[in-house]
């Protein structure tokens, strides 16, 4: 997927870095403002063209102090004062005498010791600004004198902040904590006082005045002792259930994994592998998956991008990057060839595009499906900058929403009862906010903006309130649609002057070149994975299993983040850990892998978990990930939760490897025998042990490359 290329930024002064916290504009829709140089004159521009650079560095009526101390006045390095006057043009004084400059003419004279000062013309300046001239002068690195120019009283920039074209965007000096918003988020606090995100454990030992242990819990639960307790009691319990990075199973793939999730009832998982195959198990049971069956996209272009169920777990759509979906019906006994539904065929509305498989090539491709709640729509993002809404029963798309600047990355309906509320992420960094009741204009209902970077992922909490988002500057940001922004506010806004040229897919992020968006208007920003390499995705935490209680996120370190609504760190469950070298390598296997910096490595074990879905009822994530030997092959694990526990009593045992049809596979082991019999495998699953929980009924009860 094409990376957003924005036009130059917008030079000017920096944005408040305290205002991504609040709602930049007001109920007026007066436009938020940035600061005036004396309030943030610690950024560090690198101008793109000598004018720019003489009119942003070198005004004639500003004084430039530059002062040389020589080293054997003890001084490590050599600093220059300048001052530019409009009398006479510059003097100098040094050990060997003093020289006056006055127009063309130069006089000198003896003097002994001290520093030396020069005054100089602006002409002289404009010279010293040039790049070139700048690296000449910046040789610290080199080993000799550094130097450090002195603009205005107090503002210092130091020699690394002159490095030529490769800096290209504007830093932050180091230390400037304000430019990323508090945690823990004073938003989020309310949120999980409010009970809309779980409960609070209130609920203490008076005796002892400590927090009530599981056990006393669960007592407590089953004597219903107080009103109401046995309820807010369960609820507790199941929101403190965290999967731990210890895999019960791990469930290997000869290709790289994209994406994986559990149906709404908990009776059946996907996952989407870059082979253009779809795997369905049986997961009736969560703590013992059974192999369901394959359905294969036919002429796929790069990998398969998006699967979605339907809510009767009858029909799985999937994407690749084509106009064409594929529908495959779910049951095992049929083996017939999915259905291809043309996204680009709006029938009477619009003209036709032929070309789909038999041409050869799609005019788009899609990077994102989603059922409707009542399953008779399919809504999905393109590469075209659009919003497709394809009905099943005229098959057909029924409308075309060309409403971004650049590919429309993810999409999601509001409400899971409704089809009528659409959001859509893409990479111009913005999510739109599509009415289909109120569309005569085409016009979006509104607009969130607050990411600096493309959208990767965009998830419904399904009450039509409540929208969570992954983005390439590397955040996640909750969202409220009563504080969406305005259409016209938006529409005065351009979104690409808060964004930069970073290349998320061979580029790491540094944190130095993070500005806060000036009209954030989102709710509580999490930070913490890292978003990278490919289009990772985020997700509400379910109500059965977890109360609400969390959001998370995949991460290209190889994790999977759990967040708490205040924005701090509820658990991390470490997929790399767990399957470090979990199968030996297989030169036939390799794929070229992009590290950030550009080069190739296929030495290192690498995971990167893209996609994960926790179960709606039990304590159990399920993590898809690119991982493998130079990060060229794919793995869905499952972990669940243990509460400490070191024996596993359980069966199967922990860390047990199988294949895509969840069967044993000795190439999978370096050694089969002594690895499945003997003292290797112990000793893996001897660093892997937890003890497994079934979830109850009462705790179900208590509710729910860019390639």
């Amino acid at each position: 997927m094409a990376n957003l290329n924005p036009s130059d930024t917008v030079r000017g002064d920096s944005p408040d870095p305290s205002s991504h916290a609040t709602n930049i504009y007001d109920a007026s829709g007066a436009e938020g403002e940035w600061l005036d140089e004396t309030e943030d004159d610690d950024d560090i521009f690198e101008p793109t063209t000598d004018e720019s650079e003489d009119a942003e560095f070198f005004d004639p009526s500003e004084d430039v102090e530059a002062v040389f101390h020589d080293a054997e006045d003890g001084m490590s390095g050599v600093e220059i004062e300048f001052s530019v006057g409009n009398g006479e043009i510059g003097t100098q004084d040094d050990d060997r005498g003093t020289e006056t400059v006055t127009g063309d003419s130069r006089t000198q004279s003896t003097a002994t010791g001290g520093p030396s000062r020069i005054q100089v013309p602006t002409q002289i300046m404009q010279l010293l600004g040039h790049a070139g001239l700048r690296r000449i002068f910046a040789n610290h690195r080199a080993g000799g004198s550094g130097i450090t120019l002195q603009l205005d009283e107090g503002t210092d920039v130091q020699d690394d902040s002159f490095r030529g074209p490769e800096t290209r965007r504007r830093r932050r000096a180091k230390g400037s904590s304000r430019r990323f918003p508090p945690v823990p988020s004073e938003e989020g606090k309310k949120l999980m006082d409010g009970g809309v995100f779980g409960s609070n454990e209130y609920y203490r030992d008076k005796t002892k005045k400590s927090n009530t242990r599981l056990a006393r819990k669960l007592m407590s639960r089953e004597l219903g002792t107080g009103k109401g307790l046995s309820s807010r009691t369960a609820s507790a319990i199941s929101q403190g259930m965290i999967p731990s990075s210890n895999a019960d199973t791990i469930i290997h793939y000869n290709s790289r994994c994209y994406s994986g999730q559990f149906s709404e009832d908990g009776n059946f998982f996907f996952s989407c592998a870059q082979d253009f195959k779809v795997r369905m198990y049986d997961t009736s049971n969560p703590y013992n998956w059974k192999y369901y069956k394959t359905v294969v996209y036919p002429y796929g272009q790069w990998t398969i991008t998006d699967a979605s169920l339907s809510p009767d777990n009858k029909w799985l759509a999937y994407s690749s990057i084509r106009s064409i979906v594929c529908l495959a019906p779910t049951d095992p006994n049929s083996s017939g060839e999915p259905f291809l539904l043309d996204f680009s065929d709006m029938g009477g509305r619009g003209t036709r595009r032929v070309r789909g498989f038999n041409g050869g090539f799609s005019h788009f491709g899609i990077w994102s499906i989603r059922f409707s709640g009542d399953g008779r729509e399919i809504v999905a993002g393109t590469s075209d900058h659009s919003v497709y809404v394809y009905d099943l029963e005229t098959r057909q798309s029924i409308l075309s929403i060309p409403g971004h600047n650049d590919d429309v990355n993810a999409v999601c309906f509001g409400d899971s009862s409704s089809p009528h509320i659409l959001y859509s992420g893409s990479d111009d960094t913005t999510i739109k906010v599509w009415d289909r009741r109120s569309m005569g204009d085409s016009r979006e209902a509104g607009v969130f903006m607050g990411h600096t970077e493309g959208l990767t992922y965009v998830d419904s909490k399904g009450d039509g309130r409540y929208v969570l988002s992954n983005g390439k500057d590397q955040t996640m940001k909750l969202w409220d649609l009563r504080k969406m922004m305005p259409t016209e506010k938006a529409s005065r806004l351009d979104p690409s002057r808060f964004t930069s040229s970073f290349d998320y897919r061979f580029m790491t992020y540094d944190e130095k070149d993070y500005e806060p968006h000036p009209h954030d208007c989102s709710l509580v920003t999490f930070r913490g994975h890292r978003v990278l390499k490919t289009l990772i995705r985020c997700h509400f935490s379910p109500s059965g299993s977890t109360n609400s209680r969390y959001v998370y996120s995949g991460s290209e370190d190889g994790s999977v983040y759990i967040y708490n609504m205040d924005a701090t760190l509820a658990g991390k469950v470490n997929v790399n850990q767990a399957t470090h070298h979990s199968r030996p390598r297989d030169p036939d296997l390799y794929a070229s892998h992009y590290e950030p910096d550009g080069g190739r490595s296929r030495d290192a074990w690498k995971t990167c978990v893209r996609d994960a879905s926790w179960h709606p009822n039990a304590p159990i994530i399920a993590a898809t990930s690119w991982n493998g030997w130079g990060m060229s092959t794919g793995t869905c694990t499952t972990h669940s939760w243990n509460d400490g526990a070191e024996d596993d009593e359980g069966e199967p045992k922990m860390g047990l490897r199988v294949d895509q049809r969840l069967e044993m596979d000795d190439d999978l082991y370096d050694n089969p025998r002594s690895s499945r019999n003997g003292r290797l495998m112990s000793h893996y699953r001897s660093r892997l042990r937890s003890h497994r929980v079934a979830a109850t009924n009462e705790d179900a009860d208590n509710d729910e490359n860019h390639w």
